[in-house]
């Protein structure tokens, strides 16, 4: 029996690969991740009285969330590309690669946020969820969350990369943890000081026509920008990134049907940030190296996967089983500590191994036939990957915690 663990022990170990610097710095960007997904956890845990108040809030909530991991992700991949080939550098100039991917980045920010607002009252509408809130309160919640914690999620992505050209790091291996727990820790809380500003007479139609006016202006200036490099991301990025939000708005739509759940455990809602966060943040990991490997020519673009890529997956698997554990801990412990009611560390600790699991295997099939797709395309792996796998991971995730609750009878 003790040889036989040890053998499970040493394959699980060559599972993490032969790069311990790797290892150790995708389970510190993981765990950074995890416990700055909890802090937006314990947010949403606090608040339901608010997502009570105003029907359709949490259907925007998984997509503003999501935005920020999706357009500020594949910005780093970008960036960490950039960084592999060379041709990585800071200047003031707007018309540099560093300039032009800001810029392409900032634009999508603001003008998916506004369209957010339209499509999560439609998807309400569509799915016969009654007495949502207005779309100027949904435009002043989303564009005004979205400038705030997309100004702050940006400054991280660009100093994270600099760190990482001057520090030697592989940037694949700690882009999507950190800027997936920015985008949780920084845009839930502006998502609730926003709500503050809704439902005033005046003030917020007239806001939301200011908002909505200045979203515009900005598309208009960039699509008549002369950068190349600018317009070729916009165009590559627009159809996805609003794909992308239409999918996030399905799975906060998912998260709302059950809201009665939620609250009966806030638990469970302490839980959604940081469980979506982590396979979001594997899926990342699993895309971003994808995206170098067949930049760089070291992974084919075939339908099955390569030795490489074989590798790269199955090191994904190896993270998601001691990350999913600490998710489930960690909430545990949060509820605990806030005095949220929960179902017990047992269950929670069941919600989290199979709705991770379920949702693991979703990730790691969209990373690699998403990279490769964008490949064949033409596309920029870096541009379509992230924001494939972070979108498409928040209605798969939100399905794989639902189906983890149900399953164990929780609700």
């Amino acid at each position: 029996m003790q040889r036989r663990r040890l053998r499970l022990l040493a394959r699980y170990r060559a599972l993490l690969g032969p790069d311990a610097a790797s290892t150790r710095q995708s389970l510190v960007a993981l765990t950074v991740s995890l416990l700055a997904s909890f802090v937006a956890g314990l947010t949403l845990g606090s608040i339901e009285s608010t997502l009570e108040a105003l029907p359709g809030l949490l259907v925007l909530v998984p997509a503003a969330i999501g935005m920020r991991g999706t357009i500020f992700g594949a910005l780093g991949s970008r960036l960490s590309t950039s960084i592999h080939t060379g041709t990585f550098g800071l200047a003031r100039r707007t018309d540099t690669v560093v300039g032009q991917n800001l810029l392409a980045a900032a634009t999508l920010s603001i003008t998916t946020a506004l369209a957010l607002a339209f499509l999560a009252k439609a998807v309400a509408v569509v799915f016969g969820l009654e007495n949502t809130i207005s779309i100027p309160d949904l435009v002043v919640i989303s564009v005004l969350a979205g400038l705030v914690s997309s100004a702050l999620v940006m400054a991280l992505t660009v100093a994270l990369a600099a760190a990482s050209a001057r520090g030697g790091w592989d940037m694949d291996n700690v882009l999507a943890p950190v800027i997936t727990a920015a985008g949780d820790m920084v845009t839930l809380p502006a998502i609730f000081l926003s709500t503050f500003l809704v439902g005033i007479d005046l003030v917020t139609p007239v806001l939301a026509l200011v908002l909505g006016v200045f979203s515009v202006a900005v598309l208009v200036a960039a699509v008549r920008s002369p950068q190349p490099l600018l317009k070729r991301i916009l165009v590559e990025s627009f159809p996805v990134v609003l794909g992308a939000a239409v999918v996030g708005l399905v799975a906060g739509l998912i998260i709302e049907k059950r809201l009665a759940s939620f609250v009966t455990y806030p638990a469970l809602l302490v839980l959604v940030p940081p469980f979506l966060a982590s396979a979001g943040a594997l899926g990342g990991i699993l895309s971003s190296r994808l995206s170098s490997g067949l930049h760089l020519g070291v992974i084919a673009p075939a339908a099955l996967p390569s030795g490489r890529a074989r590798f790269h997956v199955a090191f994904t698997f190896a993270l998601a089983i001691p990350l999913f554990v600490m998710v489930s801990a960690v909430a545990d412990v949060g509820s605990a500590v806030a005095n949220l009611a929960s179902p017990g560390p047992l269950r929670l600790l069941g919600v989290a191994l199979l709705g991770g699991s379920v949702a693991t295997f979703f990730v790691v099939v969209v990373a690699y036939y998403g990279t490769i797709a964008a490949t064949r395309l033409g596309l920029d792996p870096d541009t379509i990957g992230i924001p494939v796998v972070t979108s498409s991971v928040d209605l798969a995730g939100s399905f794989a915690l639902i189906l983890a609750i149900v399953v164990l009878g929780i609700a």
